[in-house]
């Protein structure tokens, strides 16, 4: 799926990926700086992954976990520090949640930092309800 926003190209097409940006913009982010290039590999070859280009160049990322039935985790959203202020985060959101794919799912996140983003395209949070695991290397 291709979807174009003024000079900006939004794809989950993998072979576009910049691979070493994403790894970037992660290990630039408080989520996901403990993550290593095999974990993140892995787990772009697992999920459905957009990325938003300006030419050729990726300036943005997110990753979707689905069973494709039921629900979607949304995560590893991330636009680059210089393309930032220009709605590419609400226009990547907005094409993720409206897409054919996902509409009808129930869709997961988790945020400490963009919760209003996030409540315009319907998410609602729900701390009461949800628990989380993490793993050793991240325990510590």
């Amino acid at each position: 799926m291709d979807f174009i926003y003024g000079k900006y190209l939004i794809s989950d097409n993998k072979e576009l990926m910049d691979i070493h940006a994403v790894k970037g913009f992660l290990a630039r982010s408080y989520w996901a700086n403990k993550r290593s290039d095999e974990k993140i590999e892995k787990s772009i070859h697992s999920s459905v992954c957009f990325g938003i280009y300006k030419e050729e160049i990726q300036v943005g990322f997110a990753r979707v976990v689905t069973d494709d039935a039921t629900m979607y985790w949304l995560c590893d959203v991330f636009i680059h520090e210089e393309f930032r202020g220009r709605g590419l985060g609400k226009k990547l959101i907005e094409v993720i949640t409206q897409s054919d794919r996902f509409k009808d799912l129930m869709g997961l996140l988790g945020t400490l930092d963009a919760h209003e983003l996030y409540e315009q395209y319907q998410f609602n949070r729900n701390s009461e309800r949800f628990m989380i695991r993490l793993p050793d290397y991240l325990r510590a």
